[in-house]
């Protein structure tokens, strides 16, 4: 190994340059760029539809300067101290984010509707810990999930974006360190290969994923490593970029800013993000950066360093964090904000900001004893990670539990409590306020689902992959396929309860929002490729394995007019004209088909409102004619009638027999995410369900 004598020409010769300055007001400036354009963008402020990349731009800025930091250390001692790497970012980050952690704990108790406490909770939990946006990765795609609303630290995602790369960039310096140490060779360089071997599949796992899994792809790290390792090269050329010509510094500098200042303008949330769109704001910032060292003030440097835009600069972080959960909780208080209300949280926010920025994060980040000790720098960080996780944990815990069942109750009838011949006359399907007791519990509704989802027997919507499960007796002689969306497969626990009593083997073939038809679907203002795609595939498997009925349902009601012109909108006789043409091709195939009809879609949360108003619970009941024109049962029910070749199984008068729908029959909730069913009612209405198939299947 080289001694540290041997390393010091190297450091003498990177002195002898002309070093660039440590502060950048133009970089101080860039962070108020980016910063005010998340805020405008959350402020609903419908002109600036691509402010959301000003996180793209505080990810690049963020590389270059840690890494900058890191390889001057490299260059003067040679290594990199973990510790004070580590000591260095608690005391800059944490103590903030604790504090707003726990406001928003106790400020979501105070205003959010309790049935979101126990998410929000985790997502504290999660935030403290700096793993939130896998977990938002992972709701992304959750389909059960959908109506869960935007979390209060859902911003926090980026934050651990940028600590999940710094857990492991500086153990790569490090790493390099000790290995050009030992053979002589020059740190920037070396570091240079490193970043390649990160950007790069970074930067084609954004590509590819950006277009397989776009949910997934906007929150995890993996898609955004390569956005910090820009920035961070751009710290390794700081050196060369000094000495560029005034001019041509000047001039990249310039176009650079004038690329972001576009991509908030150019790009929408229907531009699939990351990707390779993000290239627009990420080189744009890398070039403001690049080009400021050598441009002076014939750069940005003009505009981005004058006092107001560095002083917003050095708020950032803190007004960051303080205005997302204002805006959040301000929503859940008062309902949609109007932009012009948005931008009054927005403004707002900066009074917590800056006092916070003031009296806690300056204050402890530049305390003595935080200054002396990198221990006790840790130390506090610990705790105060603790303090975040403890508050998301106590709001998850805050959660009311419902009564219990009476210990002499039996078993909630549900539907079984009305009259099987004639429901609709039957005074217990009439709305109540109040229920003696109600299962599930309002506030676990969302979990009151089908075992098929952790199955995996959902197909999730961006997968075009046929899955199939298998329920009900496995060696039946009969079997039923079961095809739709989650509206088909919200039957599955009776369907298992049928099967196994007659010895009926039950196939699912189910896709998120995917109808099973020949009709072209609509996703985020596109084509949903993915269902047709799909579609495609499930029938070829359909004909090899030729199940004696397929049972198929849905929620959609309508299809594209033009699937080759998305914006001519969506219309029901496309999707008649696609589910007859589909249930054809299964006649032709010799499969007999059944169509259940959809539930009625109340265009609310239930189970949140029975949650709210346990003792009013007639103010949670909905008109049962618009909740069923609102569905997709007609458009199914004109399908039936135009094919003449499939059997129609309407349940709808076990679900709403009054003309106002009832929230709670029989001491069980109907409802639980939007239209979908509780699986405890939906087992109540499997005698129902046995009997239309049983004079199907002989």
């Amino acid at each position: 190994m080289t001694s540290a004598a041997t390393y010091q020409p190297a450091r003498r010769r990177v002195a002898e340059r002309p070093p660039p300055p440590r502060f950048r007001p133009d970089v101080e400036g860039m962070r108020a760029v980016a910063v005010g354009m998340v805020l405008i963008y959350h402020a609903g402020v419908g002109f600036v539809p691509g402010g959301f990349v000003g996180v793209d731009v505080f990810f690049v800025i963020s590389g270059f300067l840690i890494t900058g930091m890191l390889i001057r250390e490299v260059e003067q001692t040679g290594t990199v101290s973990l510790a004070q790497f580590y000591a260095r970012r608690a005391k800059r980050l944490l103590p903030a984010a604790a504090l707003v952690l726990c406001v928003t704990a106790l400020l979501t108790f105070l205003i959010a509707p309790t049935i979101d406490r126990r998410a929000f909770g985790g997502d504290i939990a999660a935030a403290a810990l700096y793993f939130v946006n896998w977990r938002l990765a992972d709701r992304s795609v959750d389909y059960l999930a959908e109506d869960v609303g935007p979390s209060p630290v859902q911003h926090f995602w980026s934050l651990a974006v940028e600590e999940q790369f710094y857990l492991v960039w500086p153990l790569f310096i490090l790493l390099i360190a000790l290995w050009v140490r030992r053979n002589n060779e020059p740190p920037r360089a070396w570091m240079g290969v490193g970043l390649a071997a990160v950007a790069v599949p970074s930067f084609a796992w954004s590509i590819y994923l950006t277009s397989t899994n776009p949910s997934t792809a906007f929150f995890v790290s993996t898609t955004r490593l390569w956005e910090l390792a820009v920035g961070a090269g751009v710290a390794l050329g700081m050196p060369v970029l000094a000495r560029l010509p005034q001019t041509i510094a000047a001039w990249g500098a310039w176009a650079g800013l004038g690329a972001v200042g576009l991509s908030a303008f150019l790009i929408t949330a229907d531009t699939a993000w990351p990707g390779s769109a993000a290239l627009l704001p990420v080189a744009g910032t890398a070039a403001v950066i690049a080009g400021g060292a050598a441009a002076g003030r014939r750069g940005p440097l003009v505009l981005l360093g004058i006092p107001l835009f560095v002083w917003i600069g050095g708020l950032s972080y803190s007004l960051y964090l303080w205005h997302w959960p204002l805006i959040v909780l301000a929503t859940a208080h008062w309902g949609e904000l109007r932009a012009w209300q948005g931008l009054l949280v927005i403004a707002f926010s900066f009074i917590p900001a800056w006092l916070a920025y003031k009296y806690v994060e300056n204050p402890v980040r530049h305390a003595r004893s935080m200054v002396r000790s990198s221990r006790f720098a840790l130390s506090m960080g610990a705790n105060l990670t603790l303090a975040g996780v403890v508050a998301g944990l106590v709001l998850t815990a805050s959660v009311p539990q419902a009564a219990a069942p009476p210990v002499a109750a039996q078993a909630a009838p549900g539907a079984a409590v009305l009259d099987a011949t004639d429901p609709r006359t039957d005074p217990d399907g009439v709305p109540v306020d109040e229920s003696e007791w109600i299962t599930p519990d309002p506030l676990s509704a969302p979990e009151d689902v089908p075992d098929a989802y952790d199955d995996g027997c959902q197909v999730d919507i961006d997968s075009s992959e046929v899955v199939a499960c298998e329920y009900g007796d496995p060696d039946g002689d009969v079997t039923i396929a079961l095809v739709g969306d989650s509206k088909a497969l919200q039957w599955i626990t009776a369907l298992d309860t049928i099967g196994q009593e007659n010895g009926w083997r039950v196939v699912t073939y189910t896709k998120s929002t995917c109808s099973f038809t020949t009709a072209t679907l609509s996703a985020d203002g596109g084509v949903f490729d993915s269902c047709s795609a799909w579609n495609e595939s499930l029938l070829d498997q359909l004909r090899d394995d030729a199940p004696d009925l397929v049972l198929t349902s849905q929620g959609r009601k309508r299809a594209l007019r033009d699937p080759d012109d998305p914006g001519e909108g969506e219309a029901v006789a496309p999707m008649v004209d696609g589910l007859v043409e589909r249930w054809g091709q299964l006649v032709d195939a010799g499969i007999e088909v059944a169509v259940l009809a959809d539930t009625p879609q109340p265009n609310r949360d239930v189970y949140e409102c029975v949650a709210k108003r346990p003792d009013e619970l007639t103010k949670c009941a909905f008109d049962r004619s618009t909740a069923i024109e609102d569905s997709a049962a007609e458009t199914q029910s004109r399908a039936v009638e135009e094919f003449g070749d499939a059997t129609w199984i309407n349940l709808n008068n076990y679900i709403c027999p009054a003309d106002s729908c009832a929230p709670v029959i029989g001491n069980v909730l109907v409802y639980r995410q939007g239209s979908h069913l509780t699986v405890t009612y939906v087992n109540t209405l499997a005698p129902r369900l046995a009997a239309a198939l049983e004079e199907i299947v002989q």
